[in-house]
């Protein structure tokens, strides 16, 4: 392609933009119910249409009606190397246009910022893969490795309709793939004006979502009763909301915390990881929650009337367990909940944890630096999960890389399903320069 035809296009940078903000448009809401759920088939099929453009092919995989995932393969320079998985998922969740100051899937730019529900998680990513995959399209760049792209419904409520439908009934799709890059890391964390961390996901909790069921004896709710099904479950749920499980730290929070310390020039009490979490600002809520297992409740539902004492009476836990702490989580929530009331498990996703070396790291920490000159990568652990958790299981090693240059003074972690969700533009452009950086040269 001459050069004046590919002027006739634009710029990755510029274009990123446009794609984010159409993504945005596109309602994907997940609720966690298939008749409910929203938007993740009209997602793929735009996807699929912008990798279509440019001489991609894609496949869209529909898990269930509207649940739609797209899978596409760019070939590499050197097929004796393994393939470089690059997912992102479409759904989002929900959000109430009446706590935001702009209309949550409005894909509006204000004071420097894309506006909407997914802008952070995970559309932003998204958008960043597609610019830098359609340039590479009409600019004739191939990447040294295949690059398997991945963009999956239903992350949400556990990936059943996406990733893990996408391993288990589609792992072909995946052949020769051995690492893989997803969302939440590569962000940068402000030490002052020249010099930034950049969080590199290297581990991510398990998850355990319980339900908690109470059985007791009806009646009528104006009569003394000693066997009330609501109570029990109250007491045990208040137990669990109040506890804090015992501080461990593993491998990759304690490199964390020894970089950290380092940068910021704190003393680090390795019996007292909390007093150094404590002074890193807008990140601390994320990392204070990788040194324990927590459980906290998110759902209650009793009864039909007023007046009537039920039955039964149930609850929904959100638990995250560390690396090799599912089953002992187990045994502290049964000691916590009591013997007579059930748990059911909802989820049970399992913690990964990897090491932060390797070629793949050295191009991560490259492309960064050649970015922005005050980037130290560093490694760190999710409190929550992702879509790893499925590719996992097929022996990839994942990382979480979706690079962000960010203003000081965002509070980043807040953004994670909250109100107001926003992108820097700027910061997305930066994302943009050093995944196209990266995924020449991984």
């Amino acid at each position: 392609m001459t050069s004046d035809a590919h002027a006739a296009f634009p710029a990755p940078t510029d274009e990123v933009v446009e794609l984010c903000r159409d993504l945005l448009r596109i309602d994907t809401t997940n609720t966690g119910d298939n008749a409910t759920s929203v938007g993740e088939r009209g997602a793929a099929e735009y996807v699929a249409e912008k990798l279509t453009d440019v001489g991609i092919t894609p496949v869209i995989h529909e898990s269930a009606p509207g649940r739609a995932n797209v899978v596409a393969r760019i070939p590499g320079t050197d097929p004796s190397r393994g393939a470089l998985l690059v997912h992102g998922h479409l759904d989002v969740v929900p959000a109430d246009a009446d706590e935001w100051s702009v209309h949550p899937f409005s894909g509006e730019v204000r004071d420097g910022y894309l506006w909407g529900r997914g802008a952070i998680d995970m559309k932003d990513f998204d958008a960043m893969v597609l610019a830098v995959v359609r340039d590479w399209q009409r600019t004739g760049v191939r990447p040294p490795r295949d690059i398997v792209l991945a963009f999956t419904a239903d992350e949400e409520a556990g990936s059943e309709y996406g990733a893990h439908f996408l391993t288990t009934r589609h792992r072909d799709l995946f052949d020769g793939c051995t690492e893989a890059i997803g969302e939440v890391g590569g962000f940068s964390y402000t030490v002052d004006p020249s010099r930034r961390l950049y969080l590199i996901e290297t581990a991510q909790k398990g998850i355990d979502w319980l339900r908690l069921h109470a059985r007791g004896r009806p009646g009528h709710g104006s009569m003394l009763h000693d066997d009330n099904a609501v109570t029990a479950l109250a007491e045990a749920v208040a137990r669990i909301g109040r506890h804090r499980f015992p501080v461990v730290v593993t491998d990759t929070v304690r490199a964390f915390l020894e970089e950290v310390s380092e940068v910021l020039g704190i003393e680090l009490d390795p019996d007292d990881p909390e007093a150094a979490i404590a002074k890193l600002g807008p990140i601390a809520n994320i990392i204070g929650a990788t040194i324990r297992n927590t459980a906290n409740p998110t759902r209650l539902a009793a009864g039909y009337k007023d007046n009537v004492i039920p039955g039964r009476a149930s609850a929904t836990i959100d638990c995250r367990s560390l690396p090799g702490q599912s089953e002992l989580l187990e045994r502290q929530l049964r000691e916590l909940i009591g013997p007579d009331i059930a748990i059911e498990y909802v989820q049970r996703q399992p913690a990964l944890e990897t090491t932060f070396d390797g070629e793949l790291v050295a191009a991560m920490a490259a492309a960064l630096r050649a970015e922005d000159p005050g980037a130290r990568p560093v490694p760190y652990m999710l409190s929550g999960g992702t879509d790893a958790k499925a590719f996992a299981q097929l022996g990839i090693r994942c990382f979480g890389f979706a690079p962000l240059r960010l203003p000081a003074d965002l509070n980043f972690s807040a953004l994670f399903h909250g109100i107001d969700e926003r992108v820097p533009v700027d910061g997305l452009q930066f994302g943009v320069r050093v995944l196209d950086r990266f995924l020449r040269t991984c």
